[in-house]
């Protein structure tokens, strides 16, 4: 080897190339491949057009030393021919004339360089390793190339991305067009190139990683069709994202319905996608094996033993997974692909969770809304409910202290008028009959306080009478840390109630409710509706009610606790068979209580 190399021979070549040597005569041909070997540089030779066709079309060919005159044509006939099969092959010509014509039509041609025979070793040596070096040189170059283009595509979409995170009007649409500009992404040719993605989402509890959405051919017809069609109207990223605007994705392709077919139990902590997920690291399958358990349904549900499954997650928790795999080509995932993926995954993440950040705060504010409109327009009932609070216990200290006295001398008042026979004393005790039956009448009306006045029944609307008497005890459920949830399959179910007294009756019981959960826990409201009638369950995770308290706990004031009267179940009792309907109160199995109001429809 010269002096001047600036690389081994081994680095001329990448994996499976060789070099060809092309002459008639085959003593030349041999000595030329013996030398090149001799460098460790793989060759082989051929006599004729027809035999260096043959093995152009078998070998991975770095560089050609073809011969001018062939038995069965001229070498610089097939330069074009080479070239165009592939641009990367390189082409010294070997030729016995020195003419200056020929060598310039031959690099005219696309030769790389014009050699005189007898070759001389050392010239040829130079020669041969200054085209290689510059192959090698053009191809790194393209590929960097290639990498610039796609980190220009990778700022670009981010940029898009950031755009639609900061949309006004972000909503579910929203996010499912930000899903979709990922797996773009994903699979354009200016992006990653993977054939196909999938996005598994985990749900709103985190109890189940669900499969969201998904992008890519269904087969080499498919995918040979949709490429064709974005390469012949020139599609790039911002047409694909405008596509995506018009619906021309289709919702009910094959890679859909394989990603709406995926479902992994989140608790199922040893399964792939969800180690993936909770790890936060990426898992790359080959041949159906990887550093951890592959399930066998996960690759038969894609059709795929080959993919990479890449994390999607926020500081504090998971978000899901993408995966990507070259299920049309079969080309082989590496290093690189999956490094861009993670980094484009990181990006995508940020989409998802600031999304959702933003639906977080618009709840928020819509409650907040609630709670202030409420509040102001349900004044008089929160005073109204106050007040009865206060006549309650005023009426239950009275019903104490004079309730067993009366009693006792109504009693006496009785027995003494049948066994006292003079008119007087007669006259004096039926005094005395009649003034307790008046106390007693008064200790009656303390125990009816509240109005009496028939149901004055309307068809409404159930879900927003419940939404609006929680969010009257919204701050003491911030407060308590007490969650709640309403679990109502028709929210547009109408009823024929008494708005304001079924809502009096939801106030009362979520009161208790709360109360029940001083350290806070769970309210569940759900209304279960049937042919003839329809349930309303009140449920706590509170203290509960003893089973000796739980008879006597709709009686008027009686109560089981420090300062309480016991008039509120009673009065949603009443308002309960006015409507012509039952109470059923018991205690939870699981702890708390659960009121049961059974109406008519």
């Amino acid at each position: 080897m010269s002096a001047s190399d600036s690389l081994p021979s081994t680095a001329y070549l990448e994996g499976n190339e060789v070099i060809l040597a092309v002459d008639d005569f085959a003593q030349i041909a041999d000595i030329l491949q013996a030398y090149l070997q001799h460098h460790s540089l793989k060759t082989l030779t051929a006599a004729s057009v027809k035999e260096c066709r043959q093995v152009l079309q078998q070998e991975q060919i770095a560089l050609v030393l073809l011969d001018i005159n062939l038995p069965d044509g001229y070498g610089v006939d097939l330069i074009p021919e080479i070239k165009n099969s592939n641009q990367d092959t390189a082409i010294i010509m070997l030729s016995g004339v020195t003419d200056l014509q020929t060598a310039l039509k031959c690099i005219r041609h696309g030769a790389d360089d014009y050699l005189t025979k007898p070759v001389q070793f050392e010239p040829f040596w130079e020669t041969v390793r200054k085209v290689l070096e510059k192959r090698r040189l053009k191809i790194s170059n393209r590929r960097y190339q290639k990498q610039v283009e796609q980190a220009h595509f990778r700022l670009q979409l981010i940029h898009e991305l950031a755009i639609k995170m900061n949309s006004a009007y972000l909503s579910m649409n929203a996010l499912d067009e930000i899903l979709r500009a990922i797996l773009i992404g994903i699979t354009a040719k200016e992006g990653l190139r993977f054939n196909r993605a999938f996005l598994a989402l985990f749900d709103e509890a985190g109890k189940e990683l669900q499969g969201r959405m998904a992008m890519g051919p269904s087969g080499r017809e498919e995918a040979g069709r949709i490429w064709q069609e974005i390469s012949s109207r020139d599609l790039r990223f911002h047409d694909l994202i405008e596509s995506i605007r018009e619906h021309e994705f289709q919702e009910d392709s094959a890679v859909n319905r394989i990603v709406r077919a995926l479902r992994v139990d989140a608790a199922d902590k040893e399964h792939l996608l969800i180690r993936a997920a909770l790890e936060h690291r990426t898992i790359n399958v080959k041949s159906g094996n990887s550093d951890c358990p592959v399930p066998v349904e996960l690759m038969g549900l894609l059709e795929e033993d080959c993919f990479v499954v890449v994390p999607l997650f926020a500081q504090e928790h998971s978000l899901g997974v993408l995966i990507a795999d070259h299920f049309i080509t079969g080309h082989q995932i590496d290093e690189v692909q999956i490094h861009a993926l993670e980094s484009f995954a990181s990006q995508a993440s940020l989409a998802i969770e600031h999304w959702r950040l933003y639906m977080r705060m618009e709840h928020k504010i819509q409650e907040l809304e609630t709670v202030t409109e409420e509040l102001d327009k349900n004044k008089d009932l929160l005073v109204e409910a106050e007040r009865y609070a206060a006549v309650g216990q005023v009426a239950a200290q009275l019903a104490h202290n004079i309730r067993n006295p009366v009693t006792a001398i109504g009693g006496t008042a009785r027995l003494l008028s049948r066994k006292i026979s003079d008119p007087q004393q007669l006259n004096f005790l039926k005094m005395m009959i009649s003034g307790v039956e008046k106390i007693e009448q008064a200790l009656e009306d303390l125990l009816n306080f509240v109005d009496k006045s028939p149901p004055d029944k309307e068809q409404v609307s159930l879900y927003p009478i419940i939404i609006k008497s929680l969010m009257l005890f919204y701050n003491t459920m911030q407060k308590q840390g007490v969650k709640y949830e309403v679990i109502m399959p028709d929210r547009q179910f109408t009823c024929l109630v008494d708005p304001r007294q079924i809502k009096r009756v939801l106030v009362h019981l979520l009161r208790n409710a709360v109360e029940a959960m001083e350290q806070g826990g769970l309210l569940v409201v759900e209304i279960v509706v049937a042919a003839e009638q329809f349930c309303i369950y009140v449920r706590d995770s509170g203290i509960g009610i003893a089973d000796t308290d739980l008879q006597r706990a709709a009686d008027p004031f009686y109560t089981t606790k420090t300062a309480g009267t016991g008039v509120g179940l009673a009065l949603v009792t009443r308002v309960v068979h006015d409507h012509g309907g039952t109470i059923h109160i018991s205690r939870r199995n699981t702890g708390g209580t659960e009121v049961l109001l059974v109406l008519p429809r």
